[in-house]
């Protein structure tokens, strides 16, 4: 069950019209792969009018930017997260991070028409960014993120994996990360694992049933991506670094 003081933030961006998809620990909450989130994580389309839209909705929740940088579209853009904090008592304490732009991530129209749109009891409807989408967008350098793609994509898996399609058996051959189902799912679809081992070589293990080569080789990759992400990061925290230094002359 999704808290009230995060269907507010929902349903005040859905009443002013903000285009946003819900990302980060909500959006997987809403998949099943999480029990609970504090944050509200969203990423927008960082254009004009659609801001103006926002800023109004955040100034009926009483939100105010808490950190570098300030609540801008030239910093959207280029990568930056903004961070709110809110202070309406319905949503009092609640943060909201903004961003627009994502590493390894498509920009936000594509985004858009791949979304999930989800109903709740009583709150009407929301959309969320899919979750092969929202996979990528975890593949950080936080340790968090990545027991929460593996708990996403089992989900996903046993959810469908009785009704697989094509496009199904290729997203798990693409982003399982449990050795277990990777091994069982090569050994279902061995044409499909020689496909997509193309672009994931490390499926050779699981379509050979290596279990040690493929957890290892698992790891490796997820190493290789929170490098990535950090080298990623690394101009963005430097001239977030300056912001500050400006603020505080």
């Amino acid at each position: 069950m999704i808290p009230n003081p995060i269907l507010k933030v929902l349903s005040t961006l859905r009443l002013r019209n903000v285009k946003n998809l819900l990302m980060g620990g909500q959006a997987c909450v809403f998949y099943g792969a999480a029990e609970f989130s504090r944050d509200t994580d969203i990423v927008i389309l960082s254009e004009p009018a659609n801001l103006k839209r926002l800023a109004s909705a955040l100034d009926e929740l009483k939100a105010e930017v808490i950190a570098v940088p300030p609540f801008h579209e030239k910093y959207l853009i280029r990568g930056h997260a903004v961070h709110f904090r809110c202070r309406h008592p319905d949503v009092y304490g609640m943060r909201i991070d903004v961003m627009s732009v994502l590493r390894n991530v498509d920009p936000f129209p594509k985004l858009w028409e791949r979304r999930t749109t989800v109903e709740t009891d009583g709150h009407g409807s929301y959309d969320l960014m899919a979750i092969p989408d929202l996979i990528q967008a975890k593949k950080t350098q936080r340790d968090k993120d990545w027991p929460m793609i593996r708990r996403l994509v089992e989900s996903n898996y046993f959810e469908f994996g009785g009704n697989p399609s094509p496009e199904r058996i290729e997203f798990w051959l693409k982003e399982l990360r449990t050795p277990e189902l990777l091994i069982e799912i090569s050994k279902k679809y061995p044409k499909a694992n020689k496909k997509v081992s193309m672009m994931r070589p490390l499926l050779k293990y699981a379509c050979a049933a290596m279990f040690d080569e493929l957890s290892e080789s698992l790891f490796e990759e997820e190493l290789a991506e929170r490098k990535k992400d950090m080298e990623y990061w690394k101009p963005l925290k430097d001239e977030l670094e300056k912001i500050r230094r400006r603020k505080t002359i």
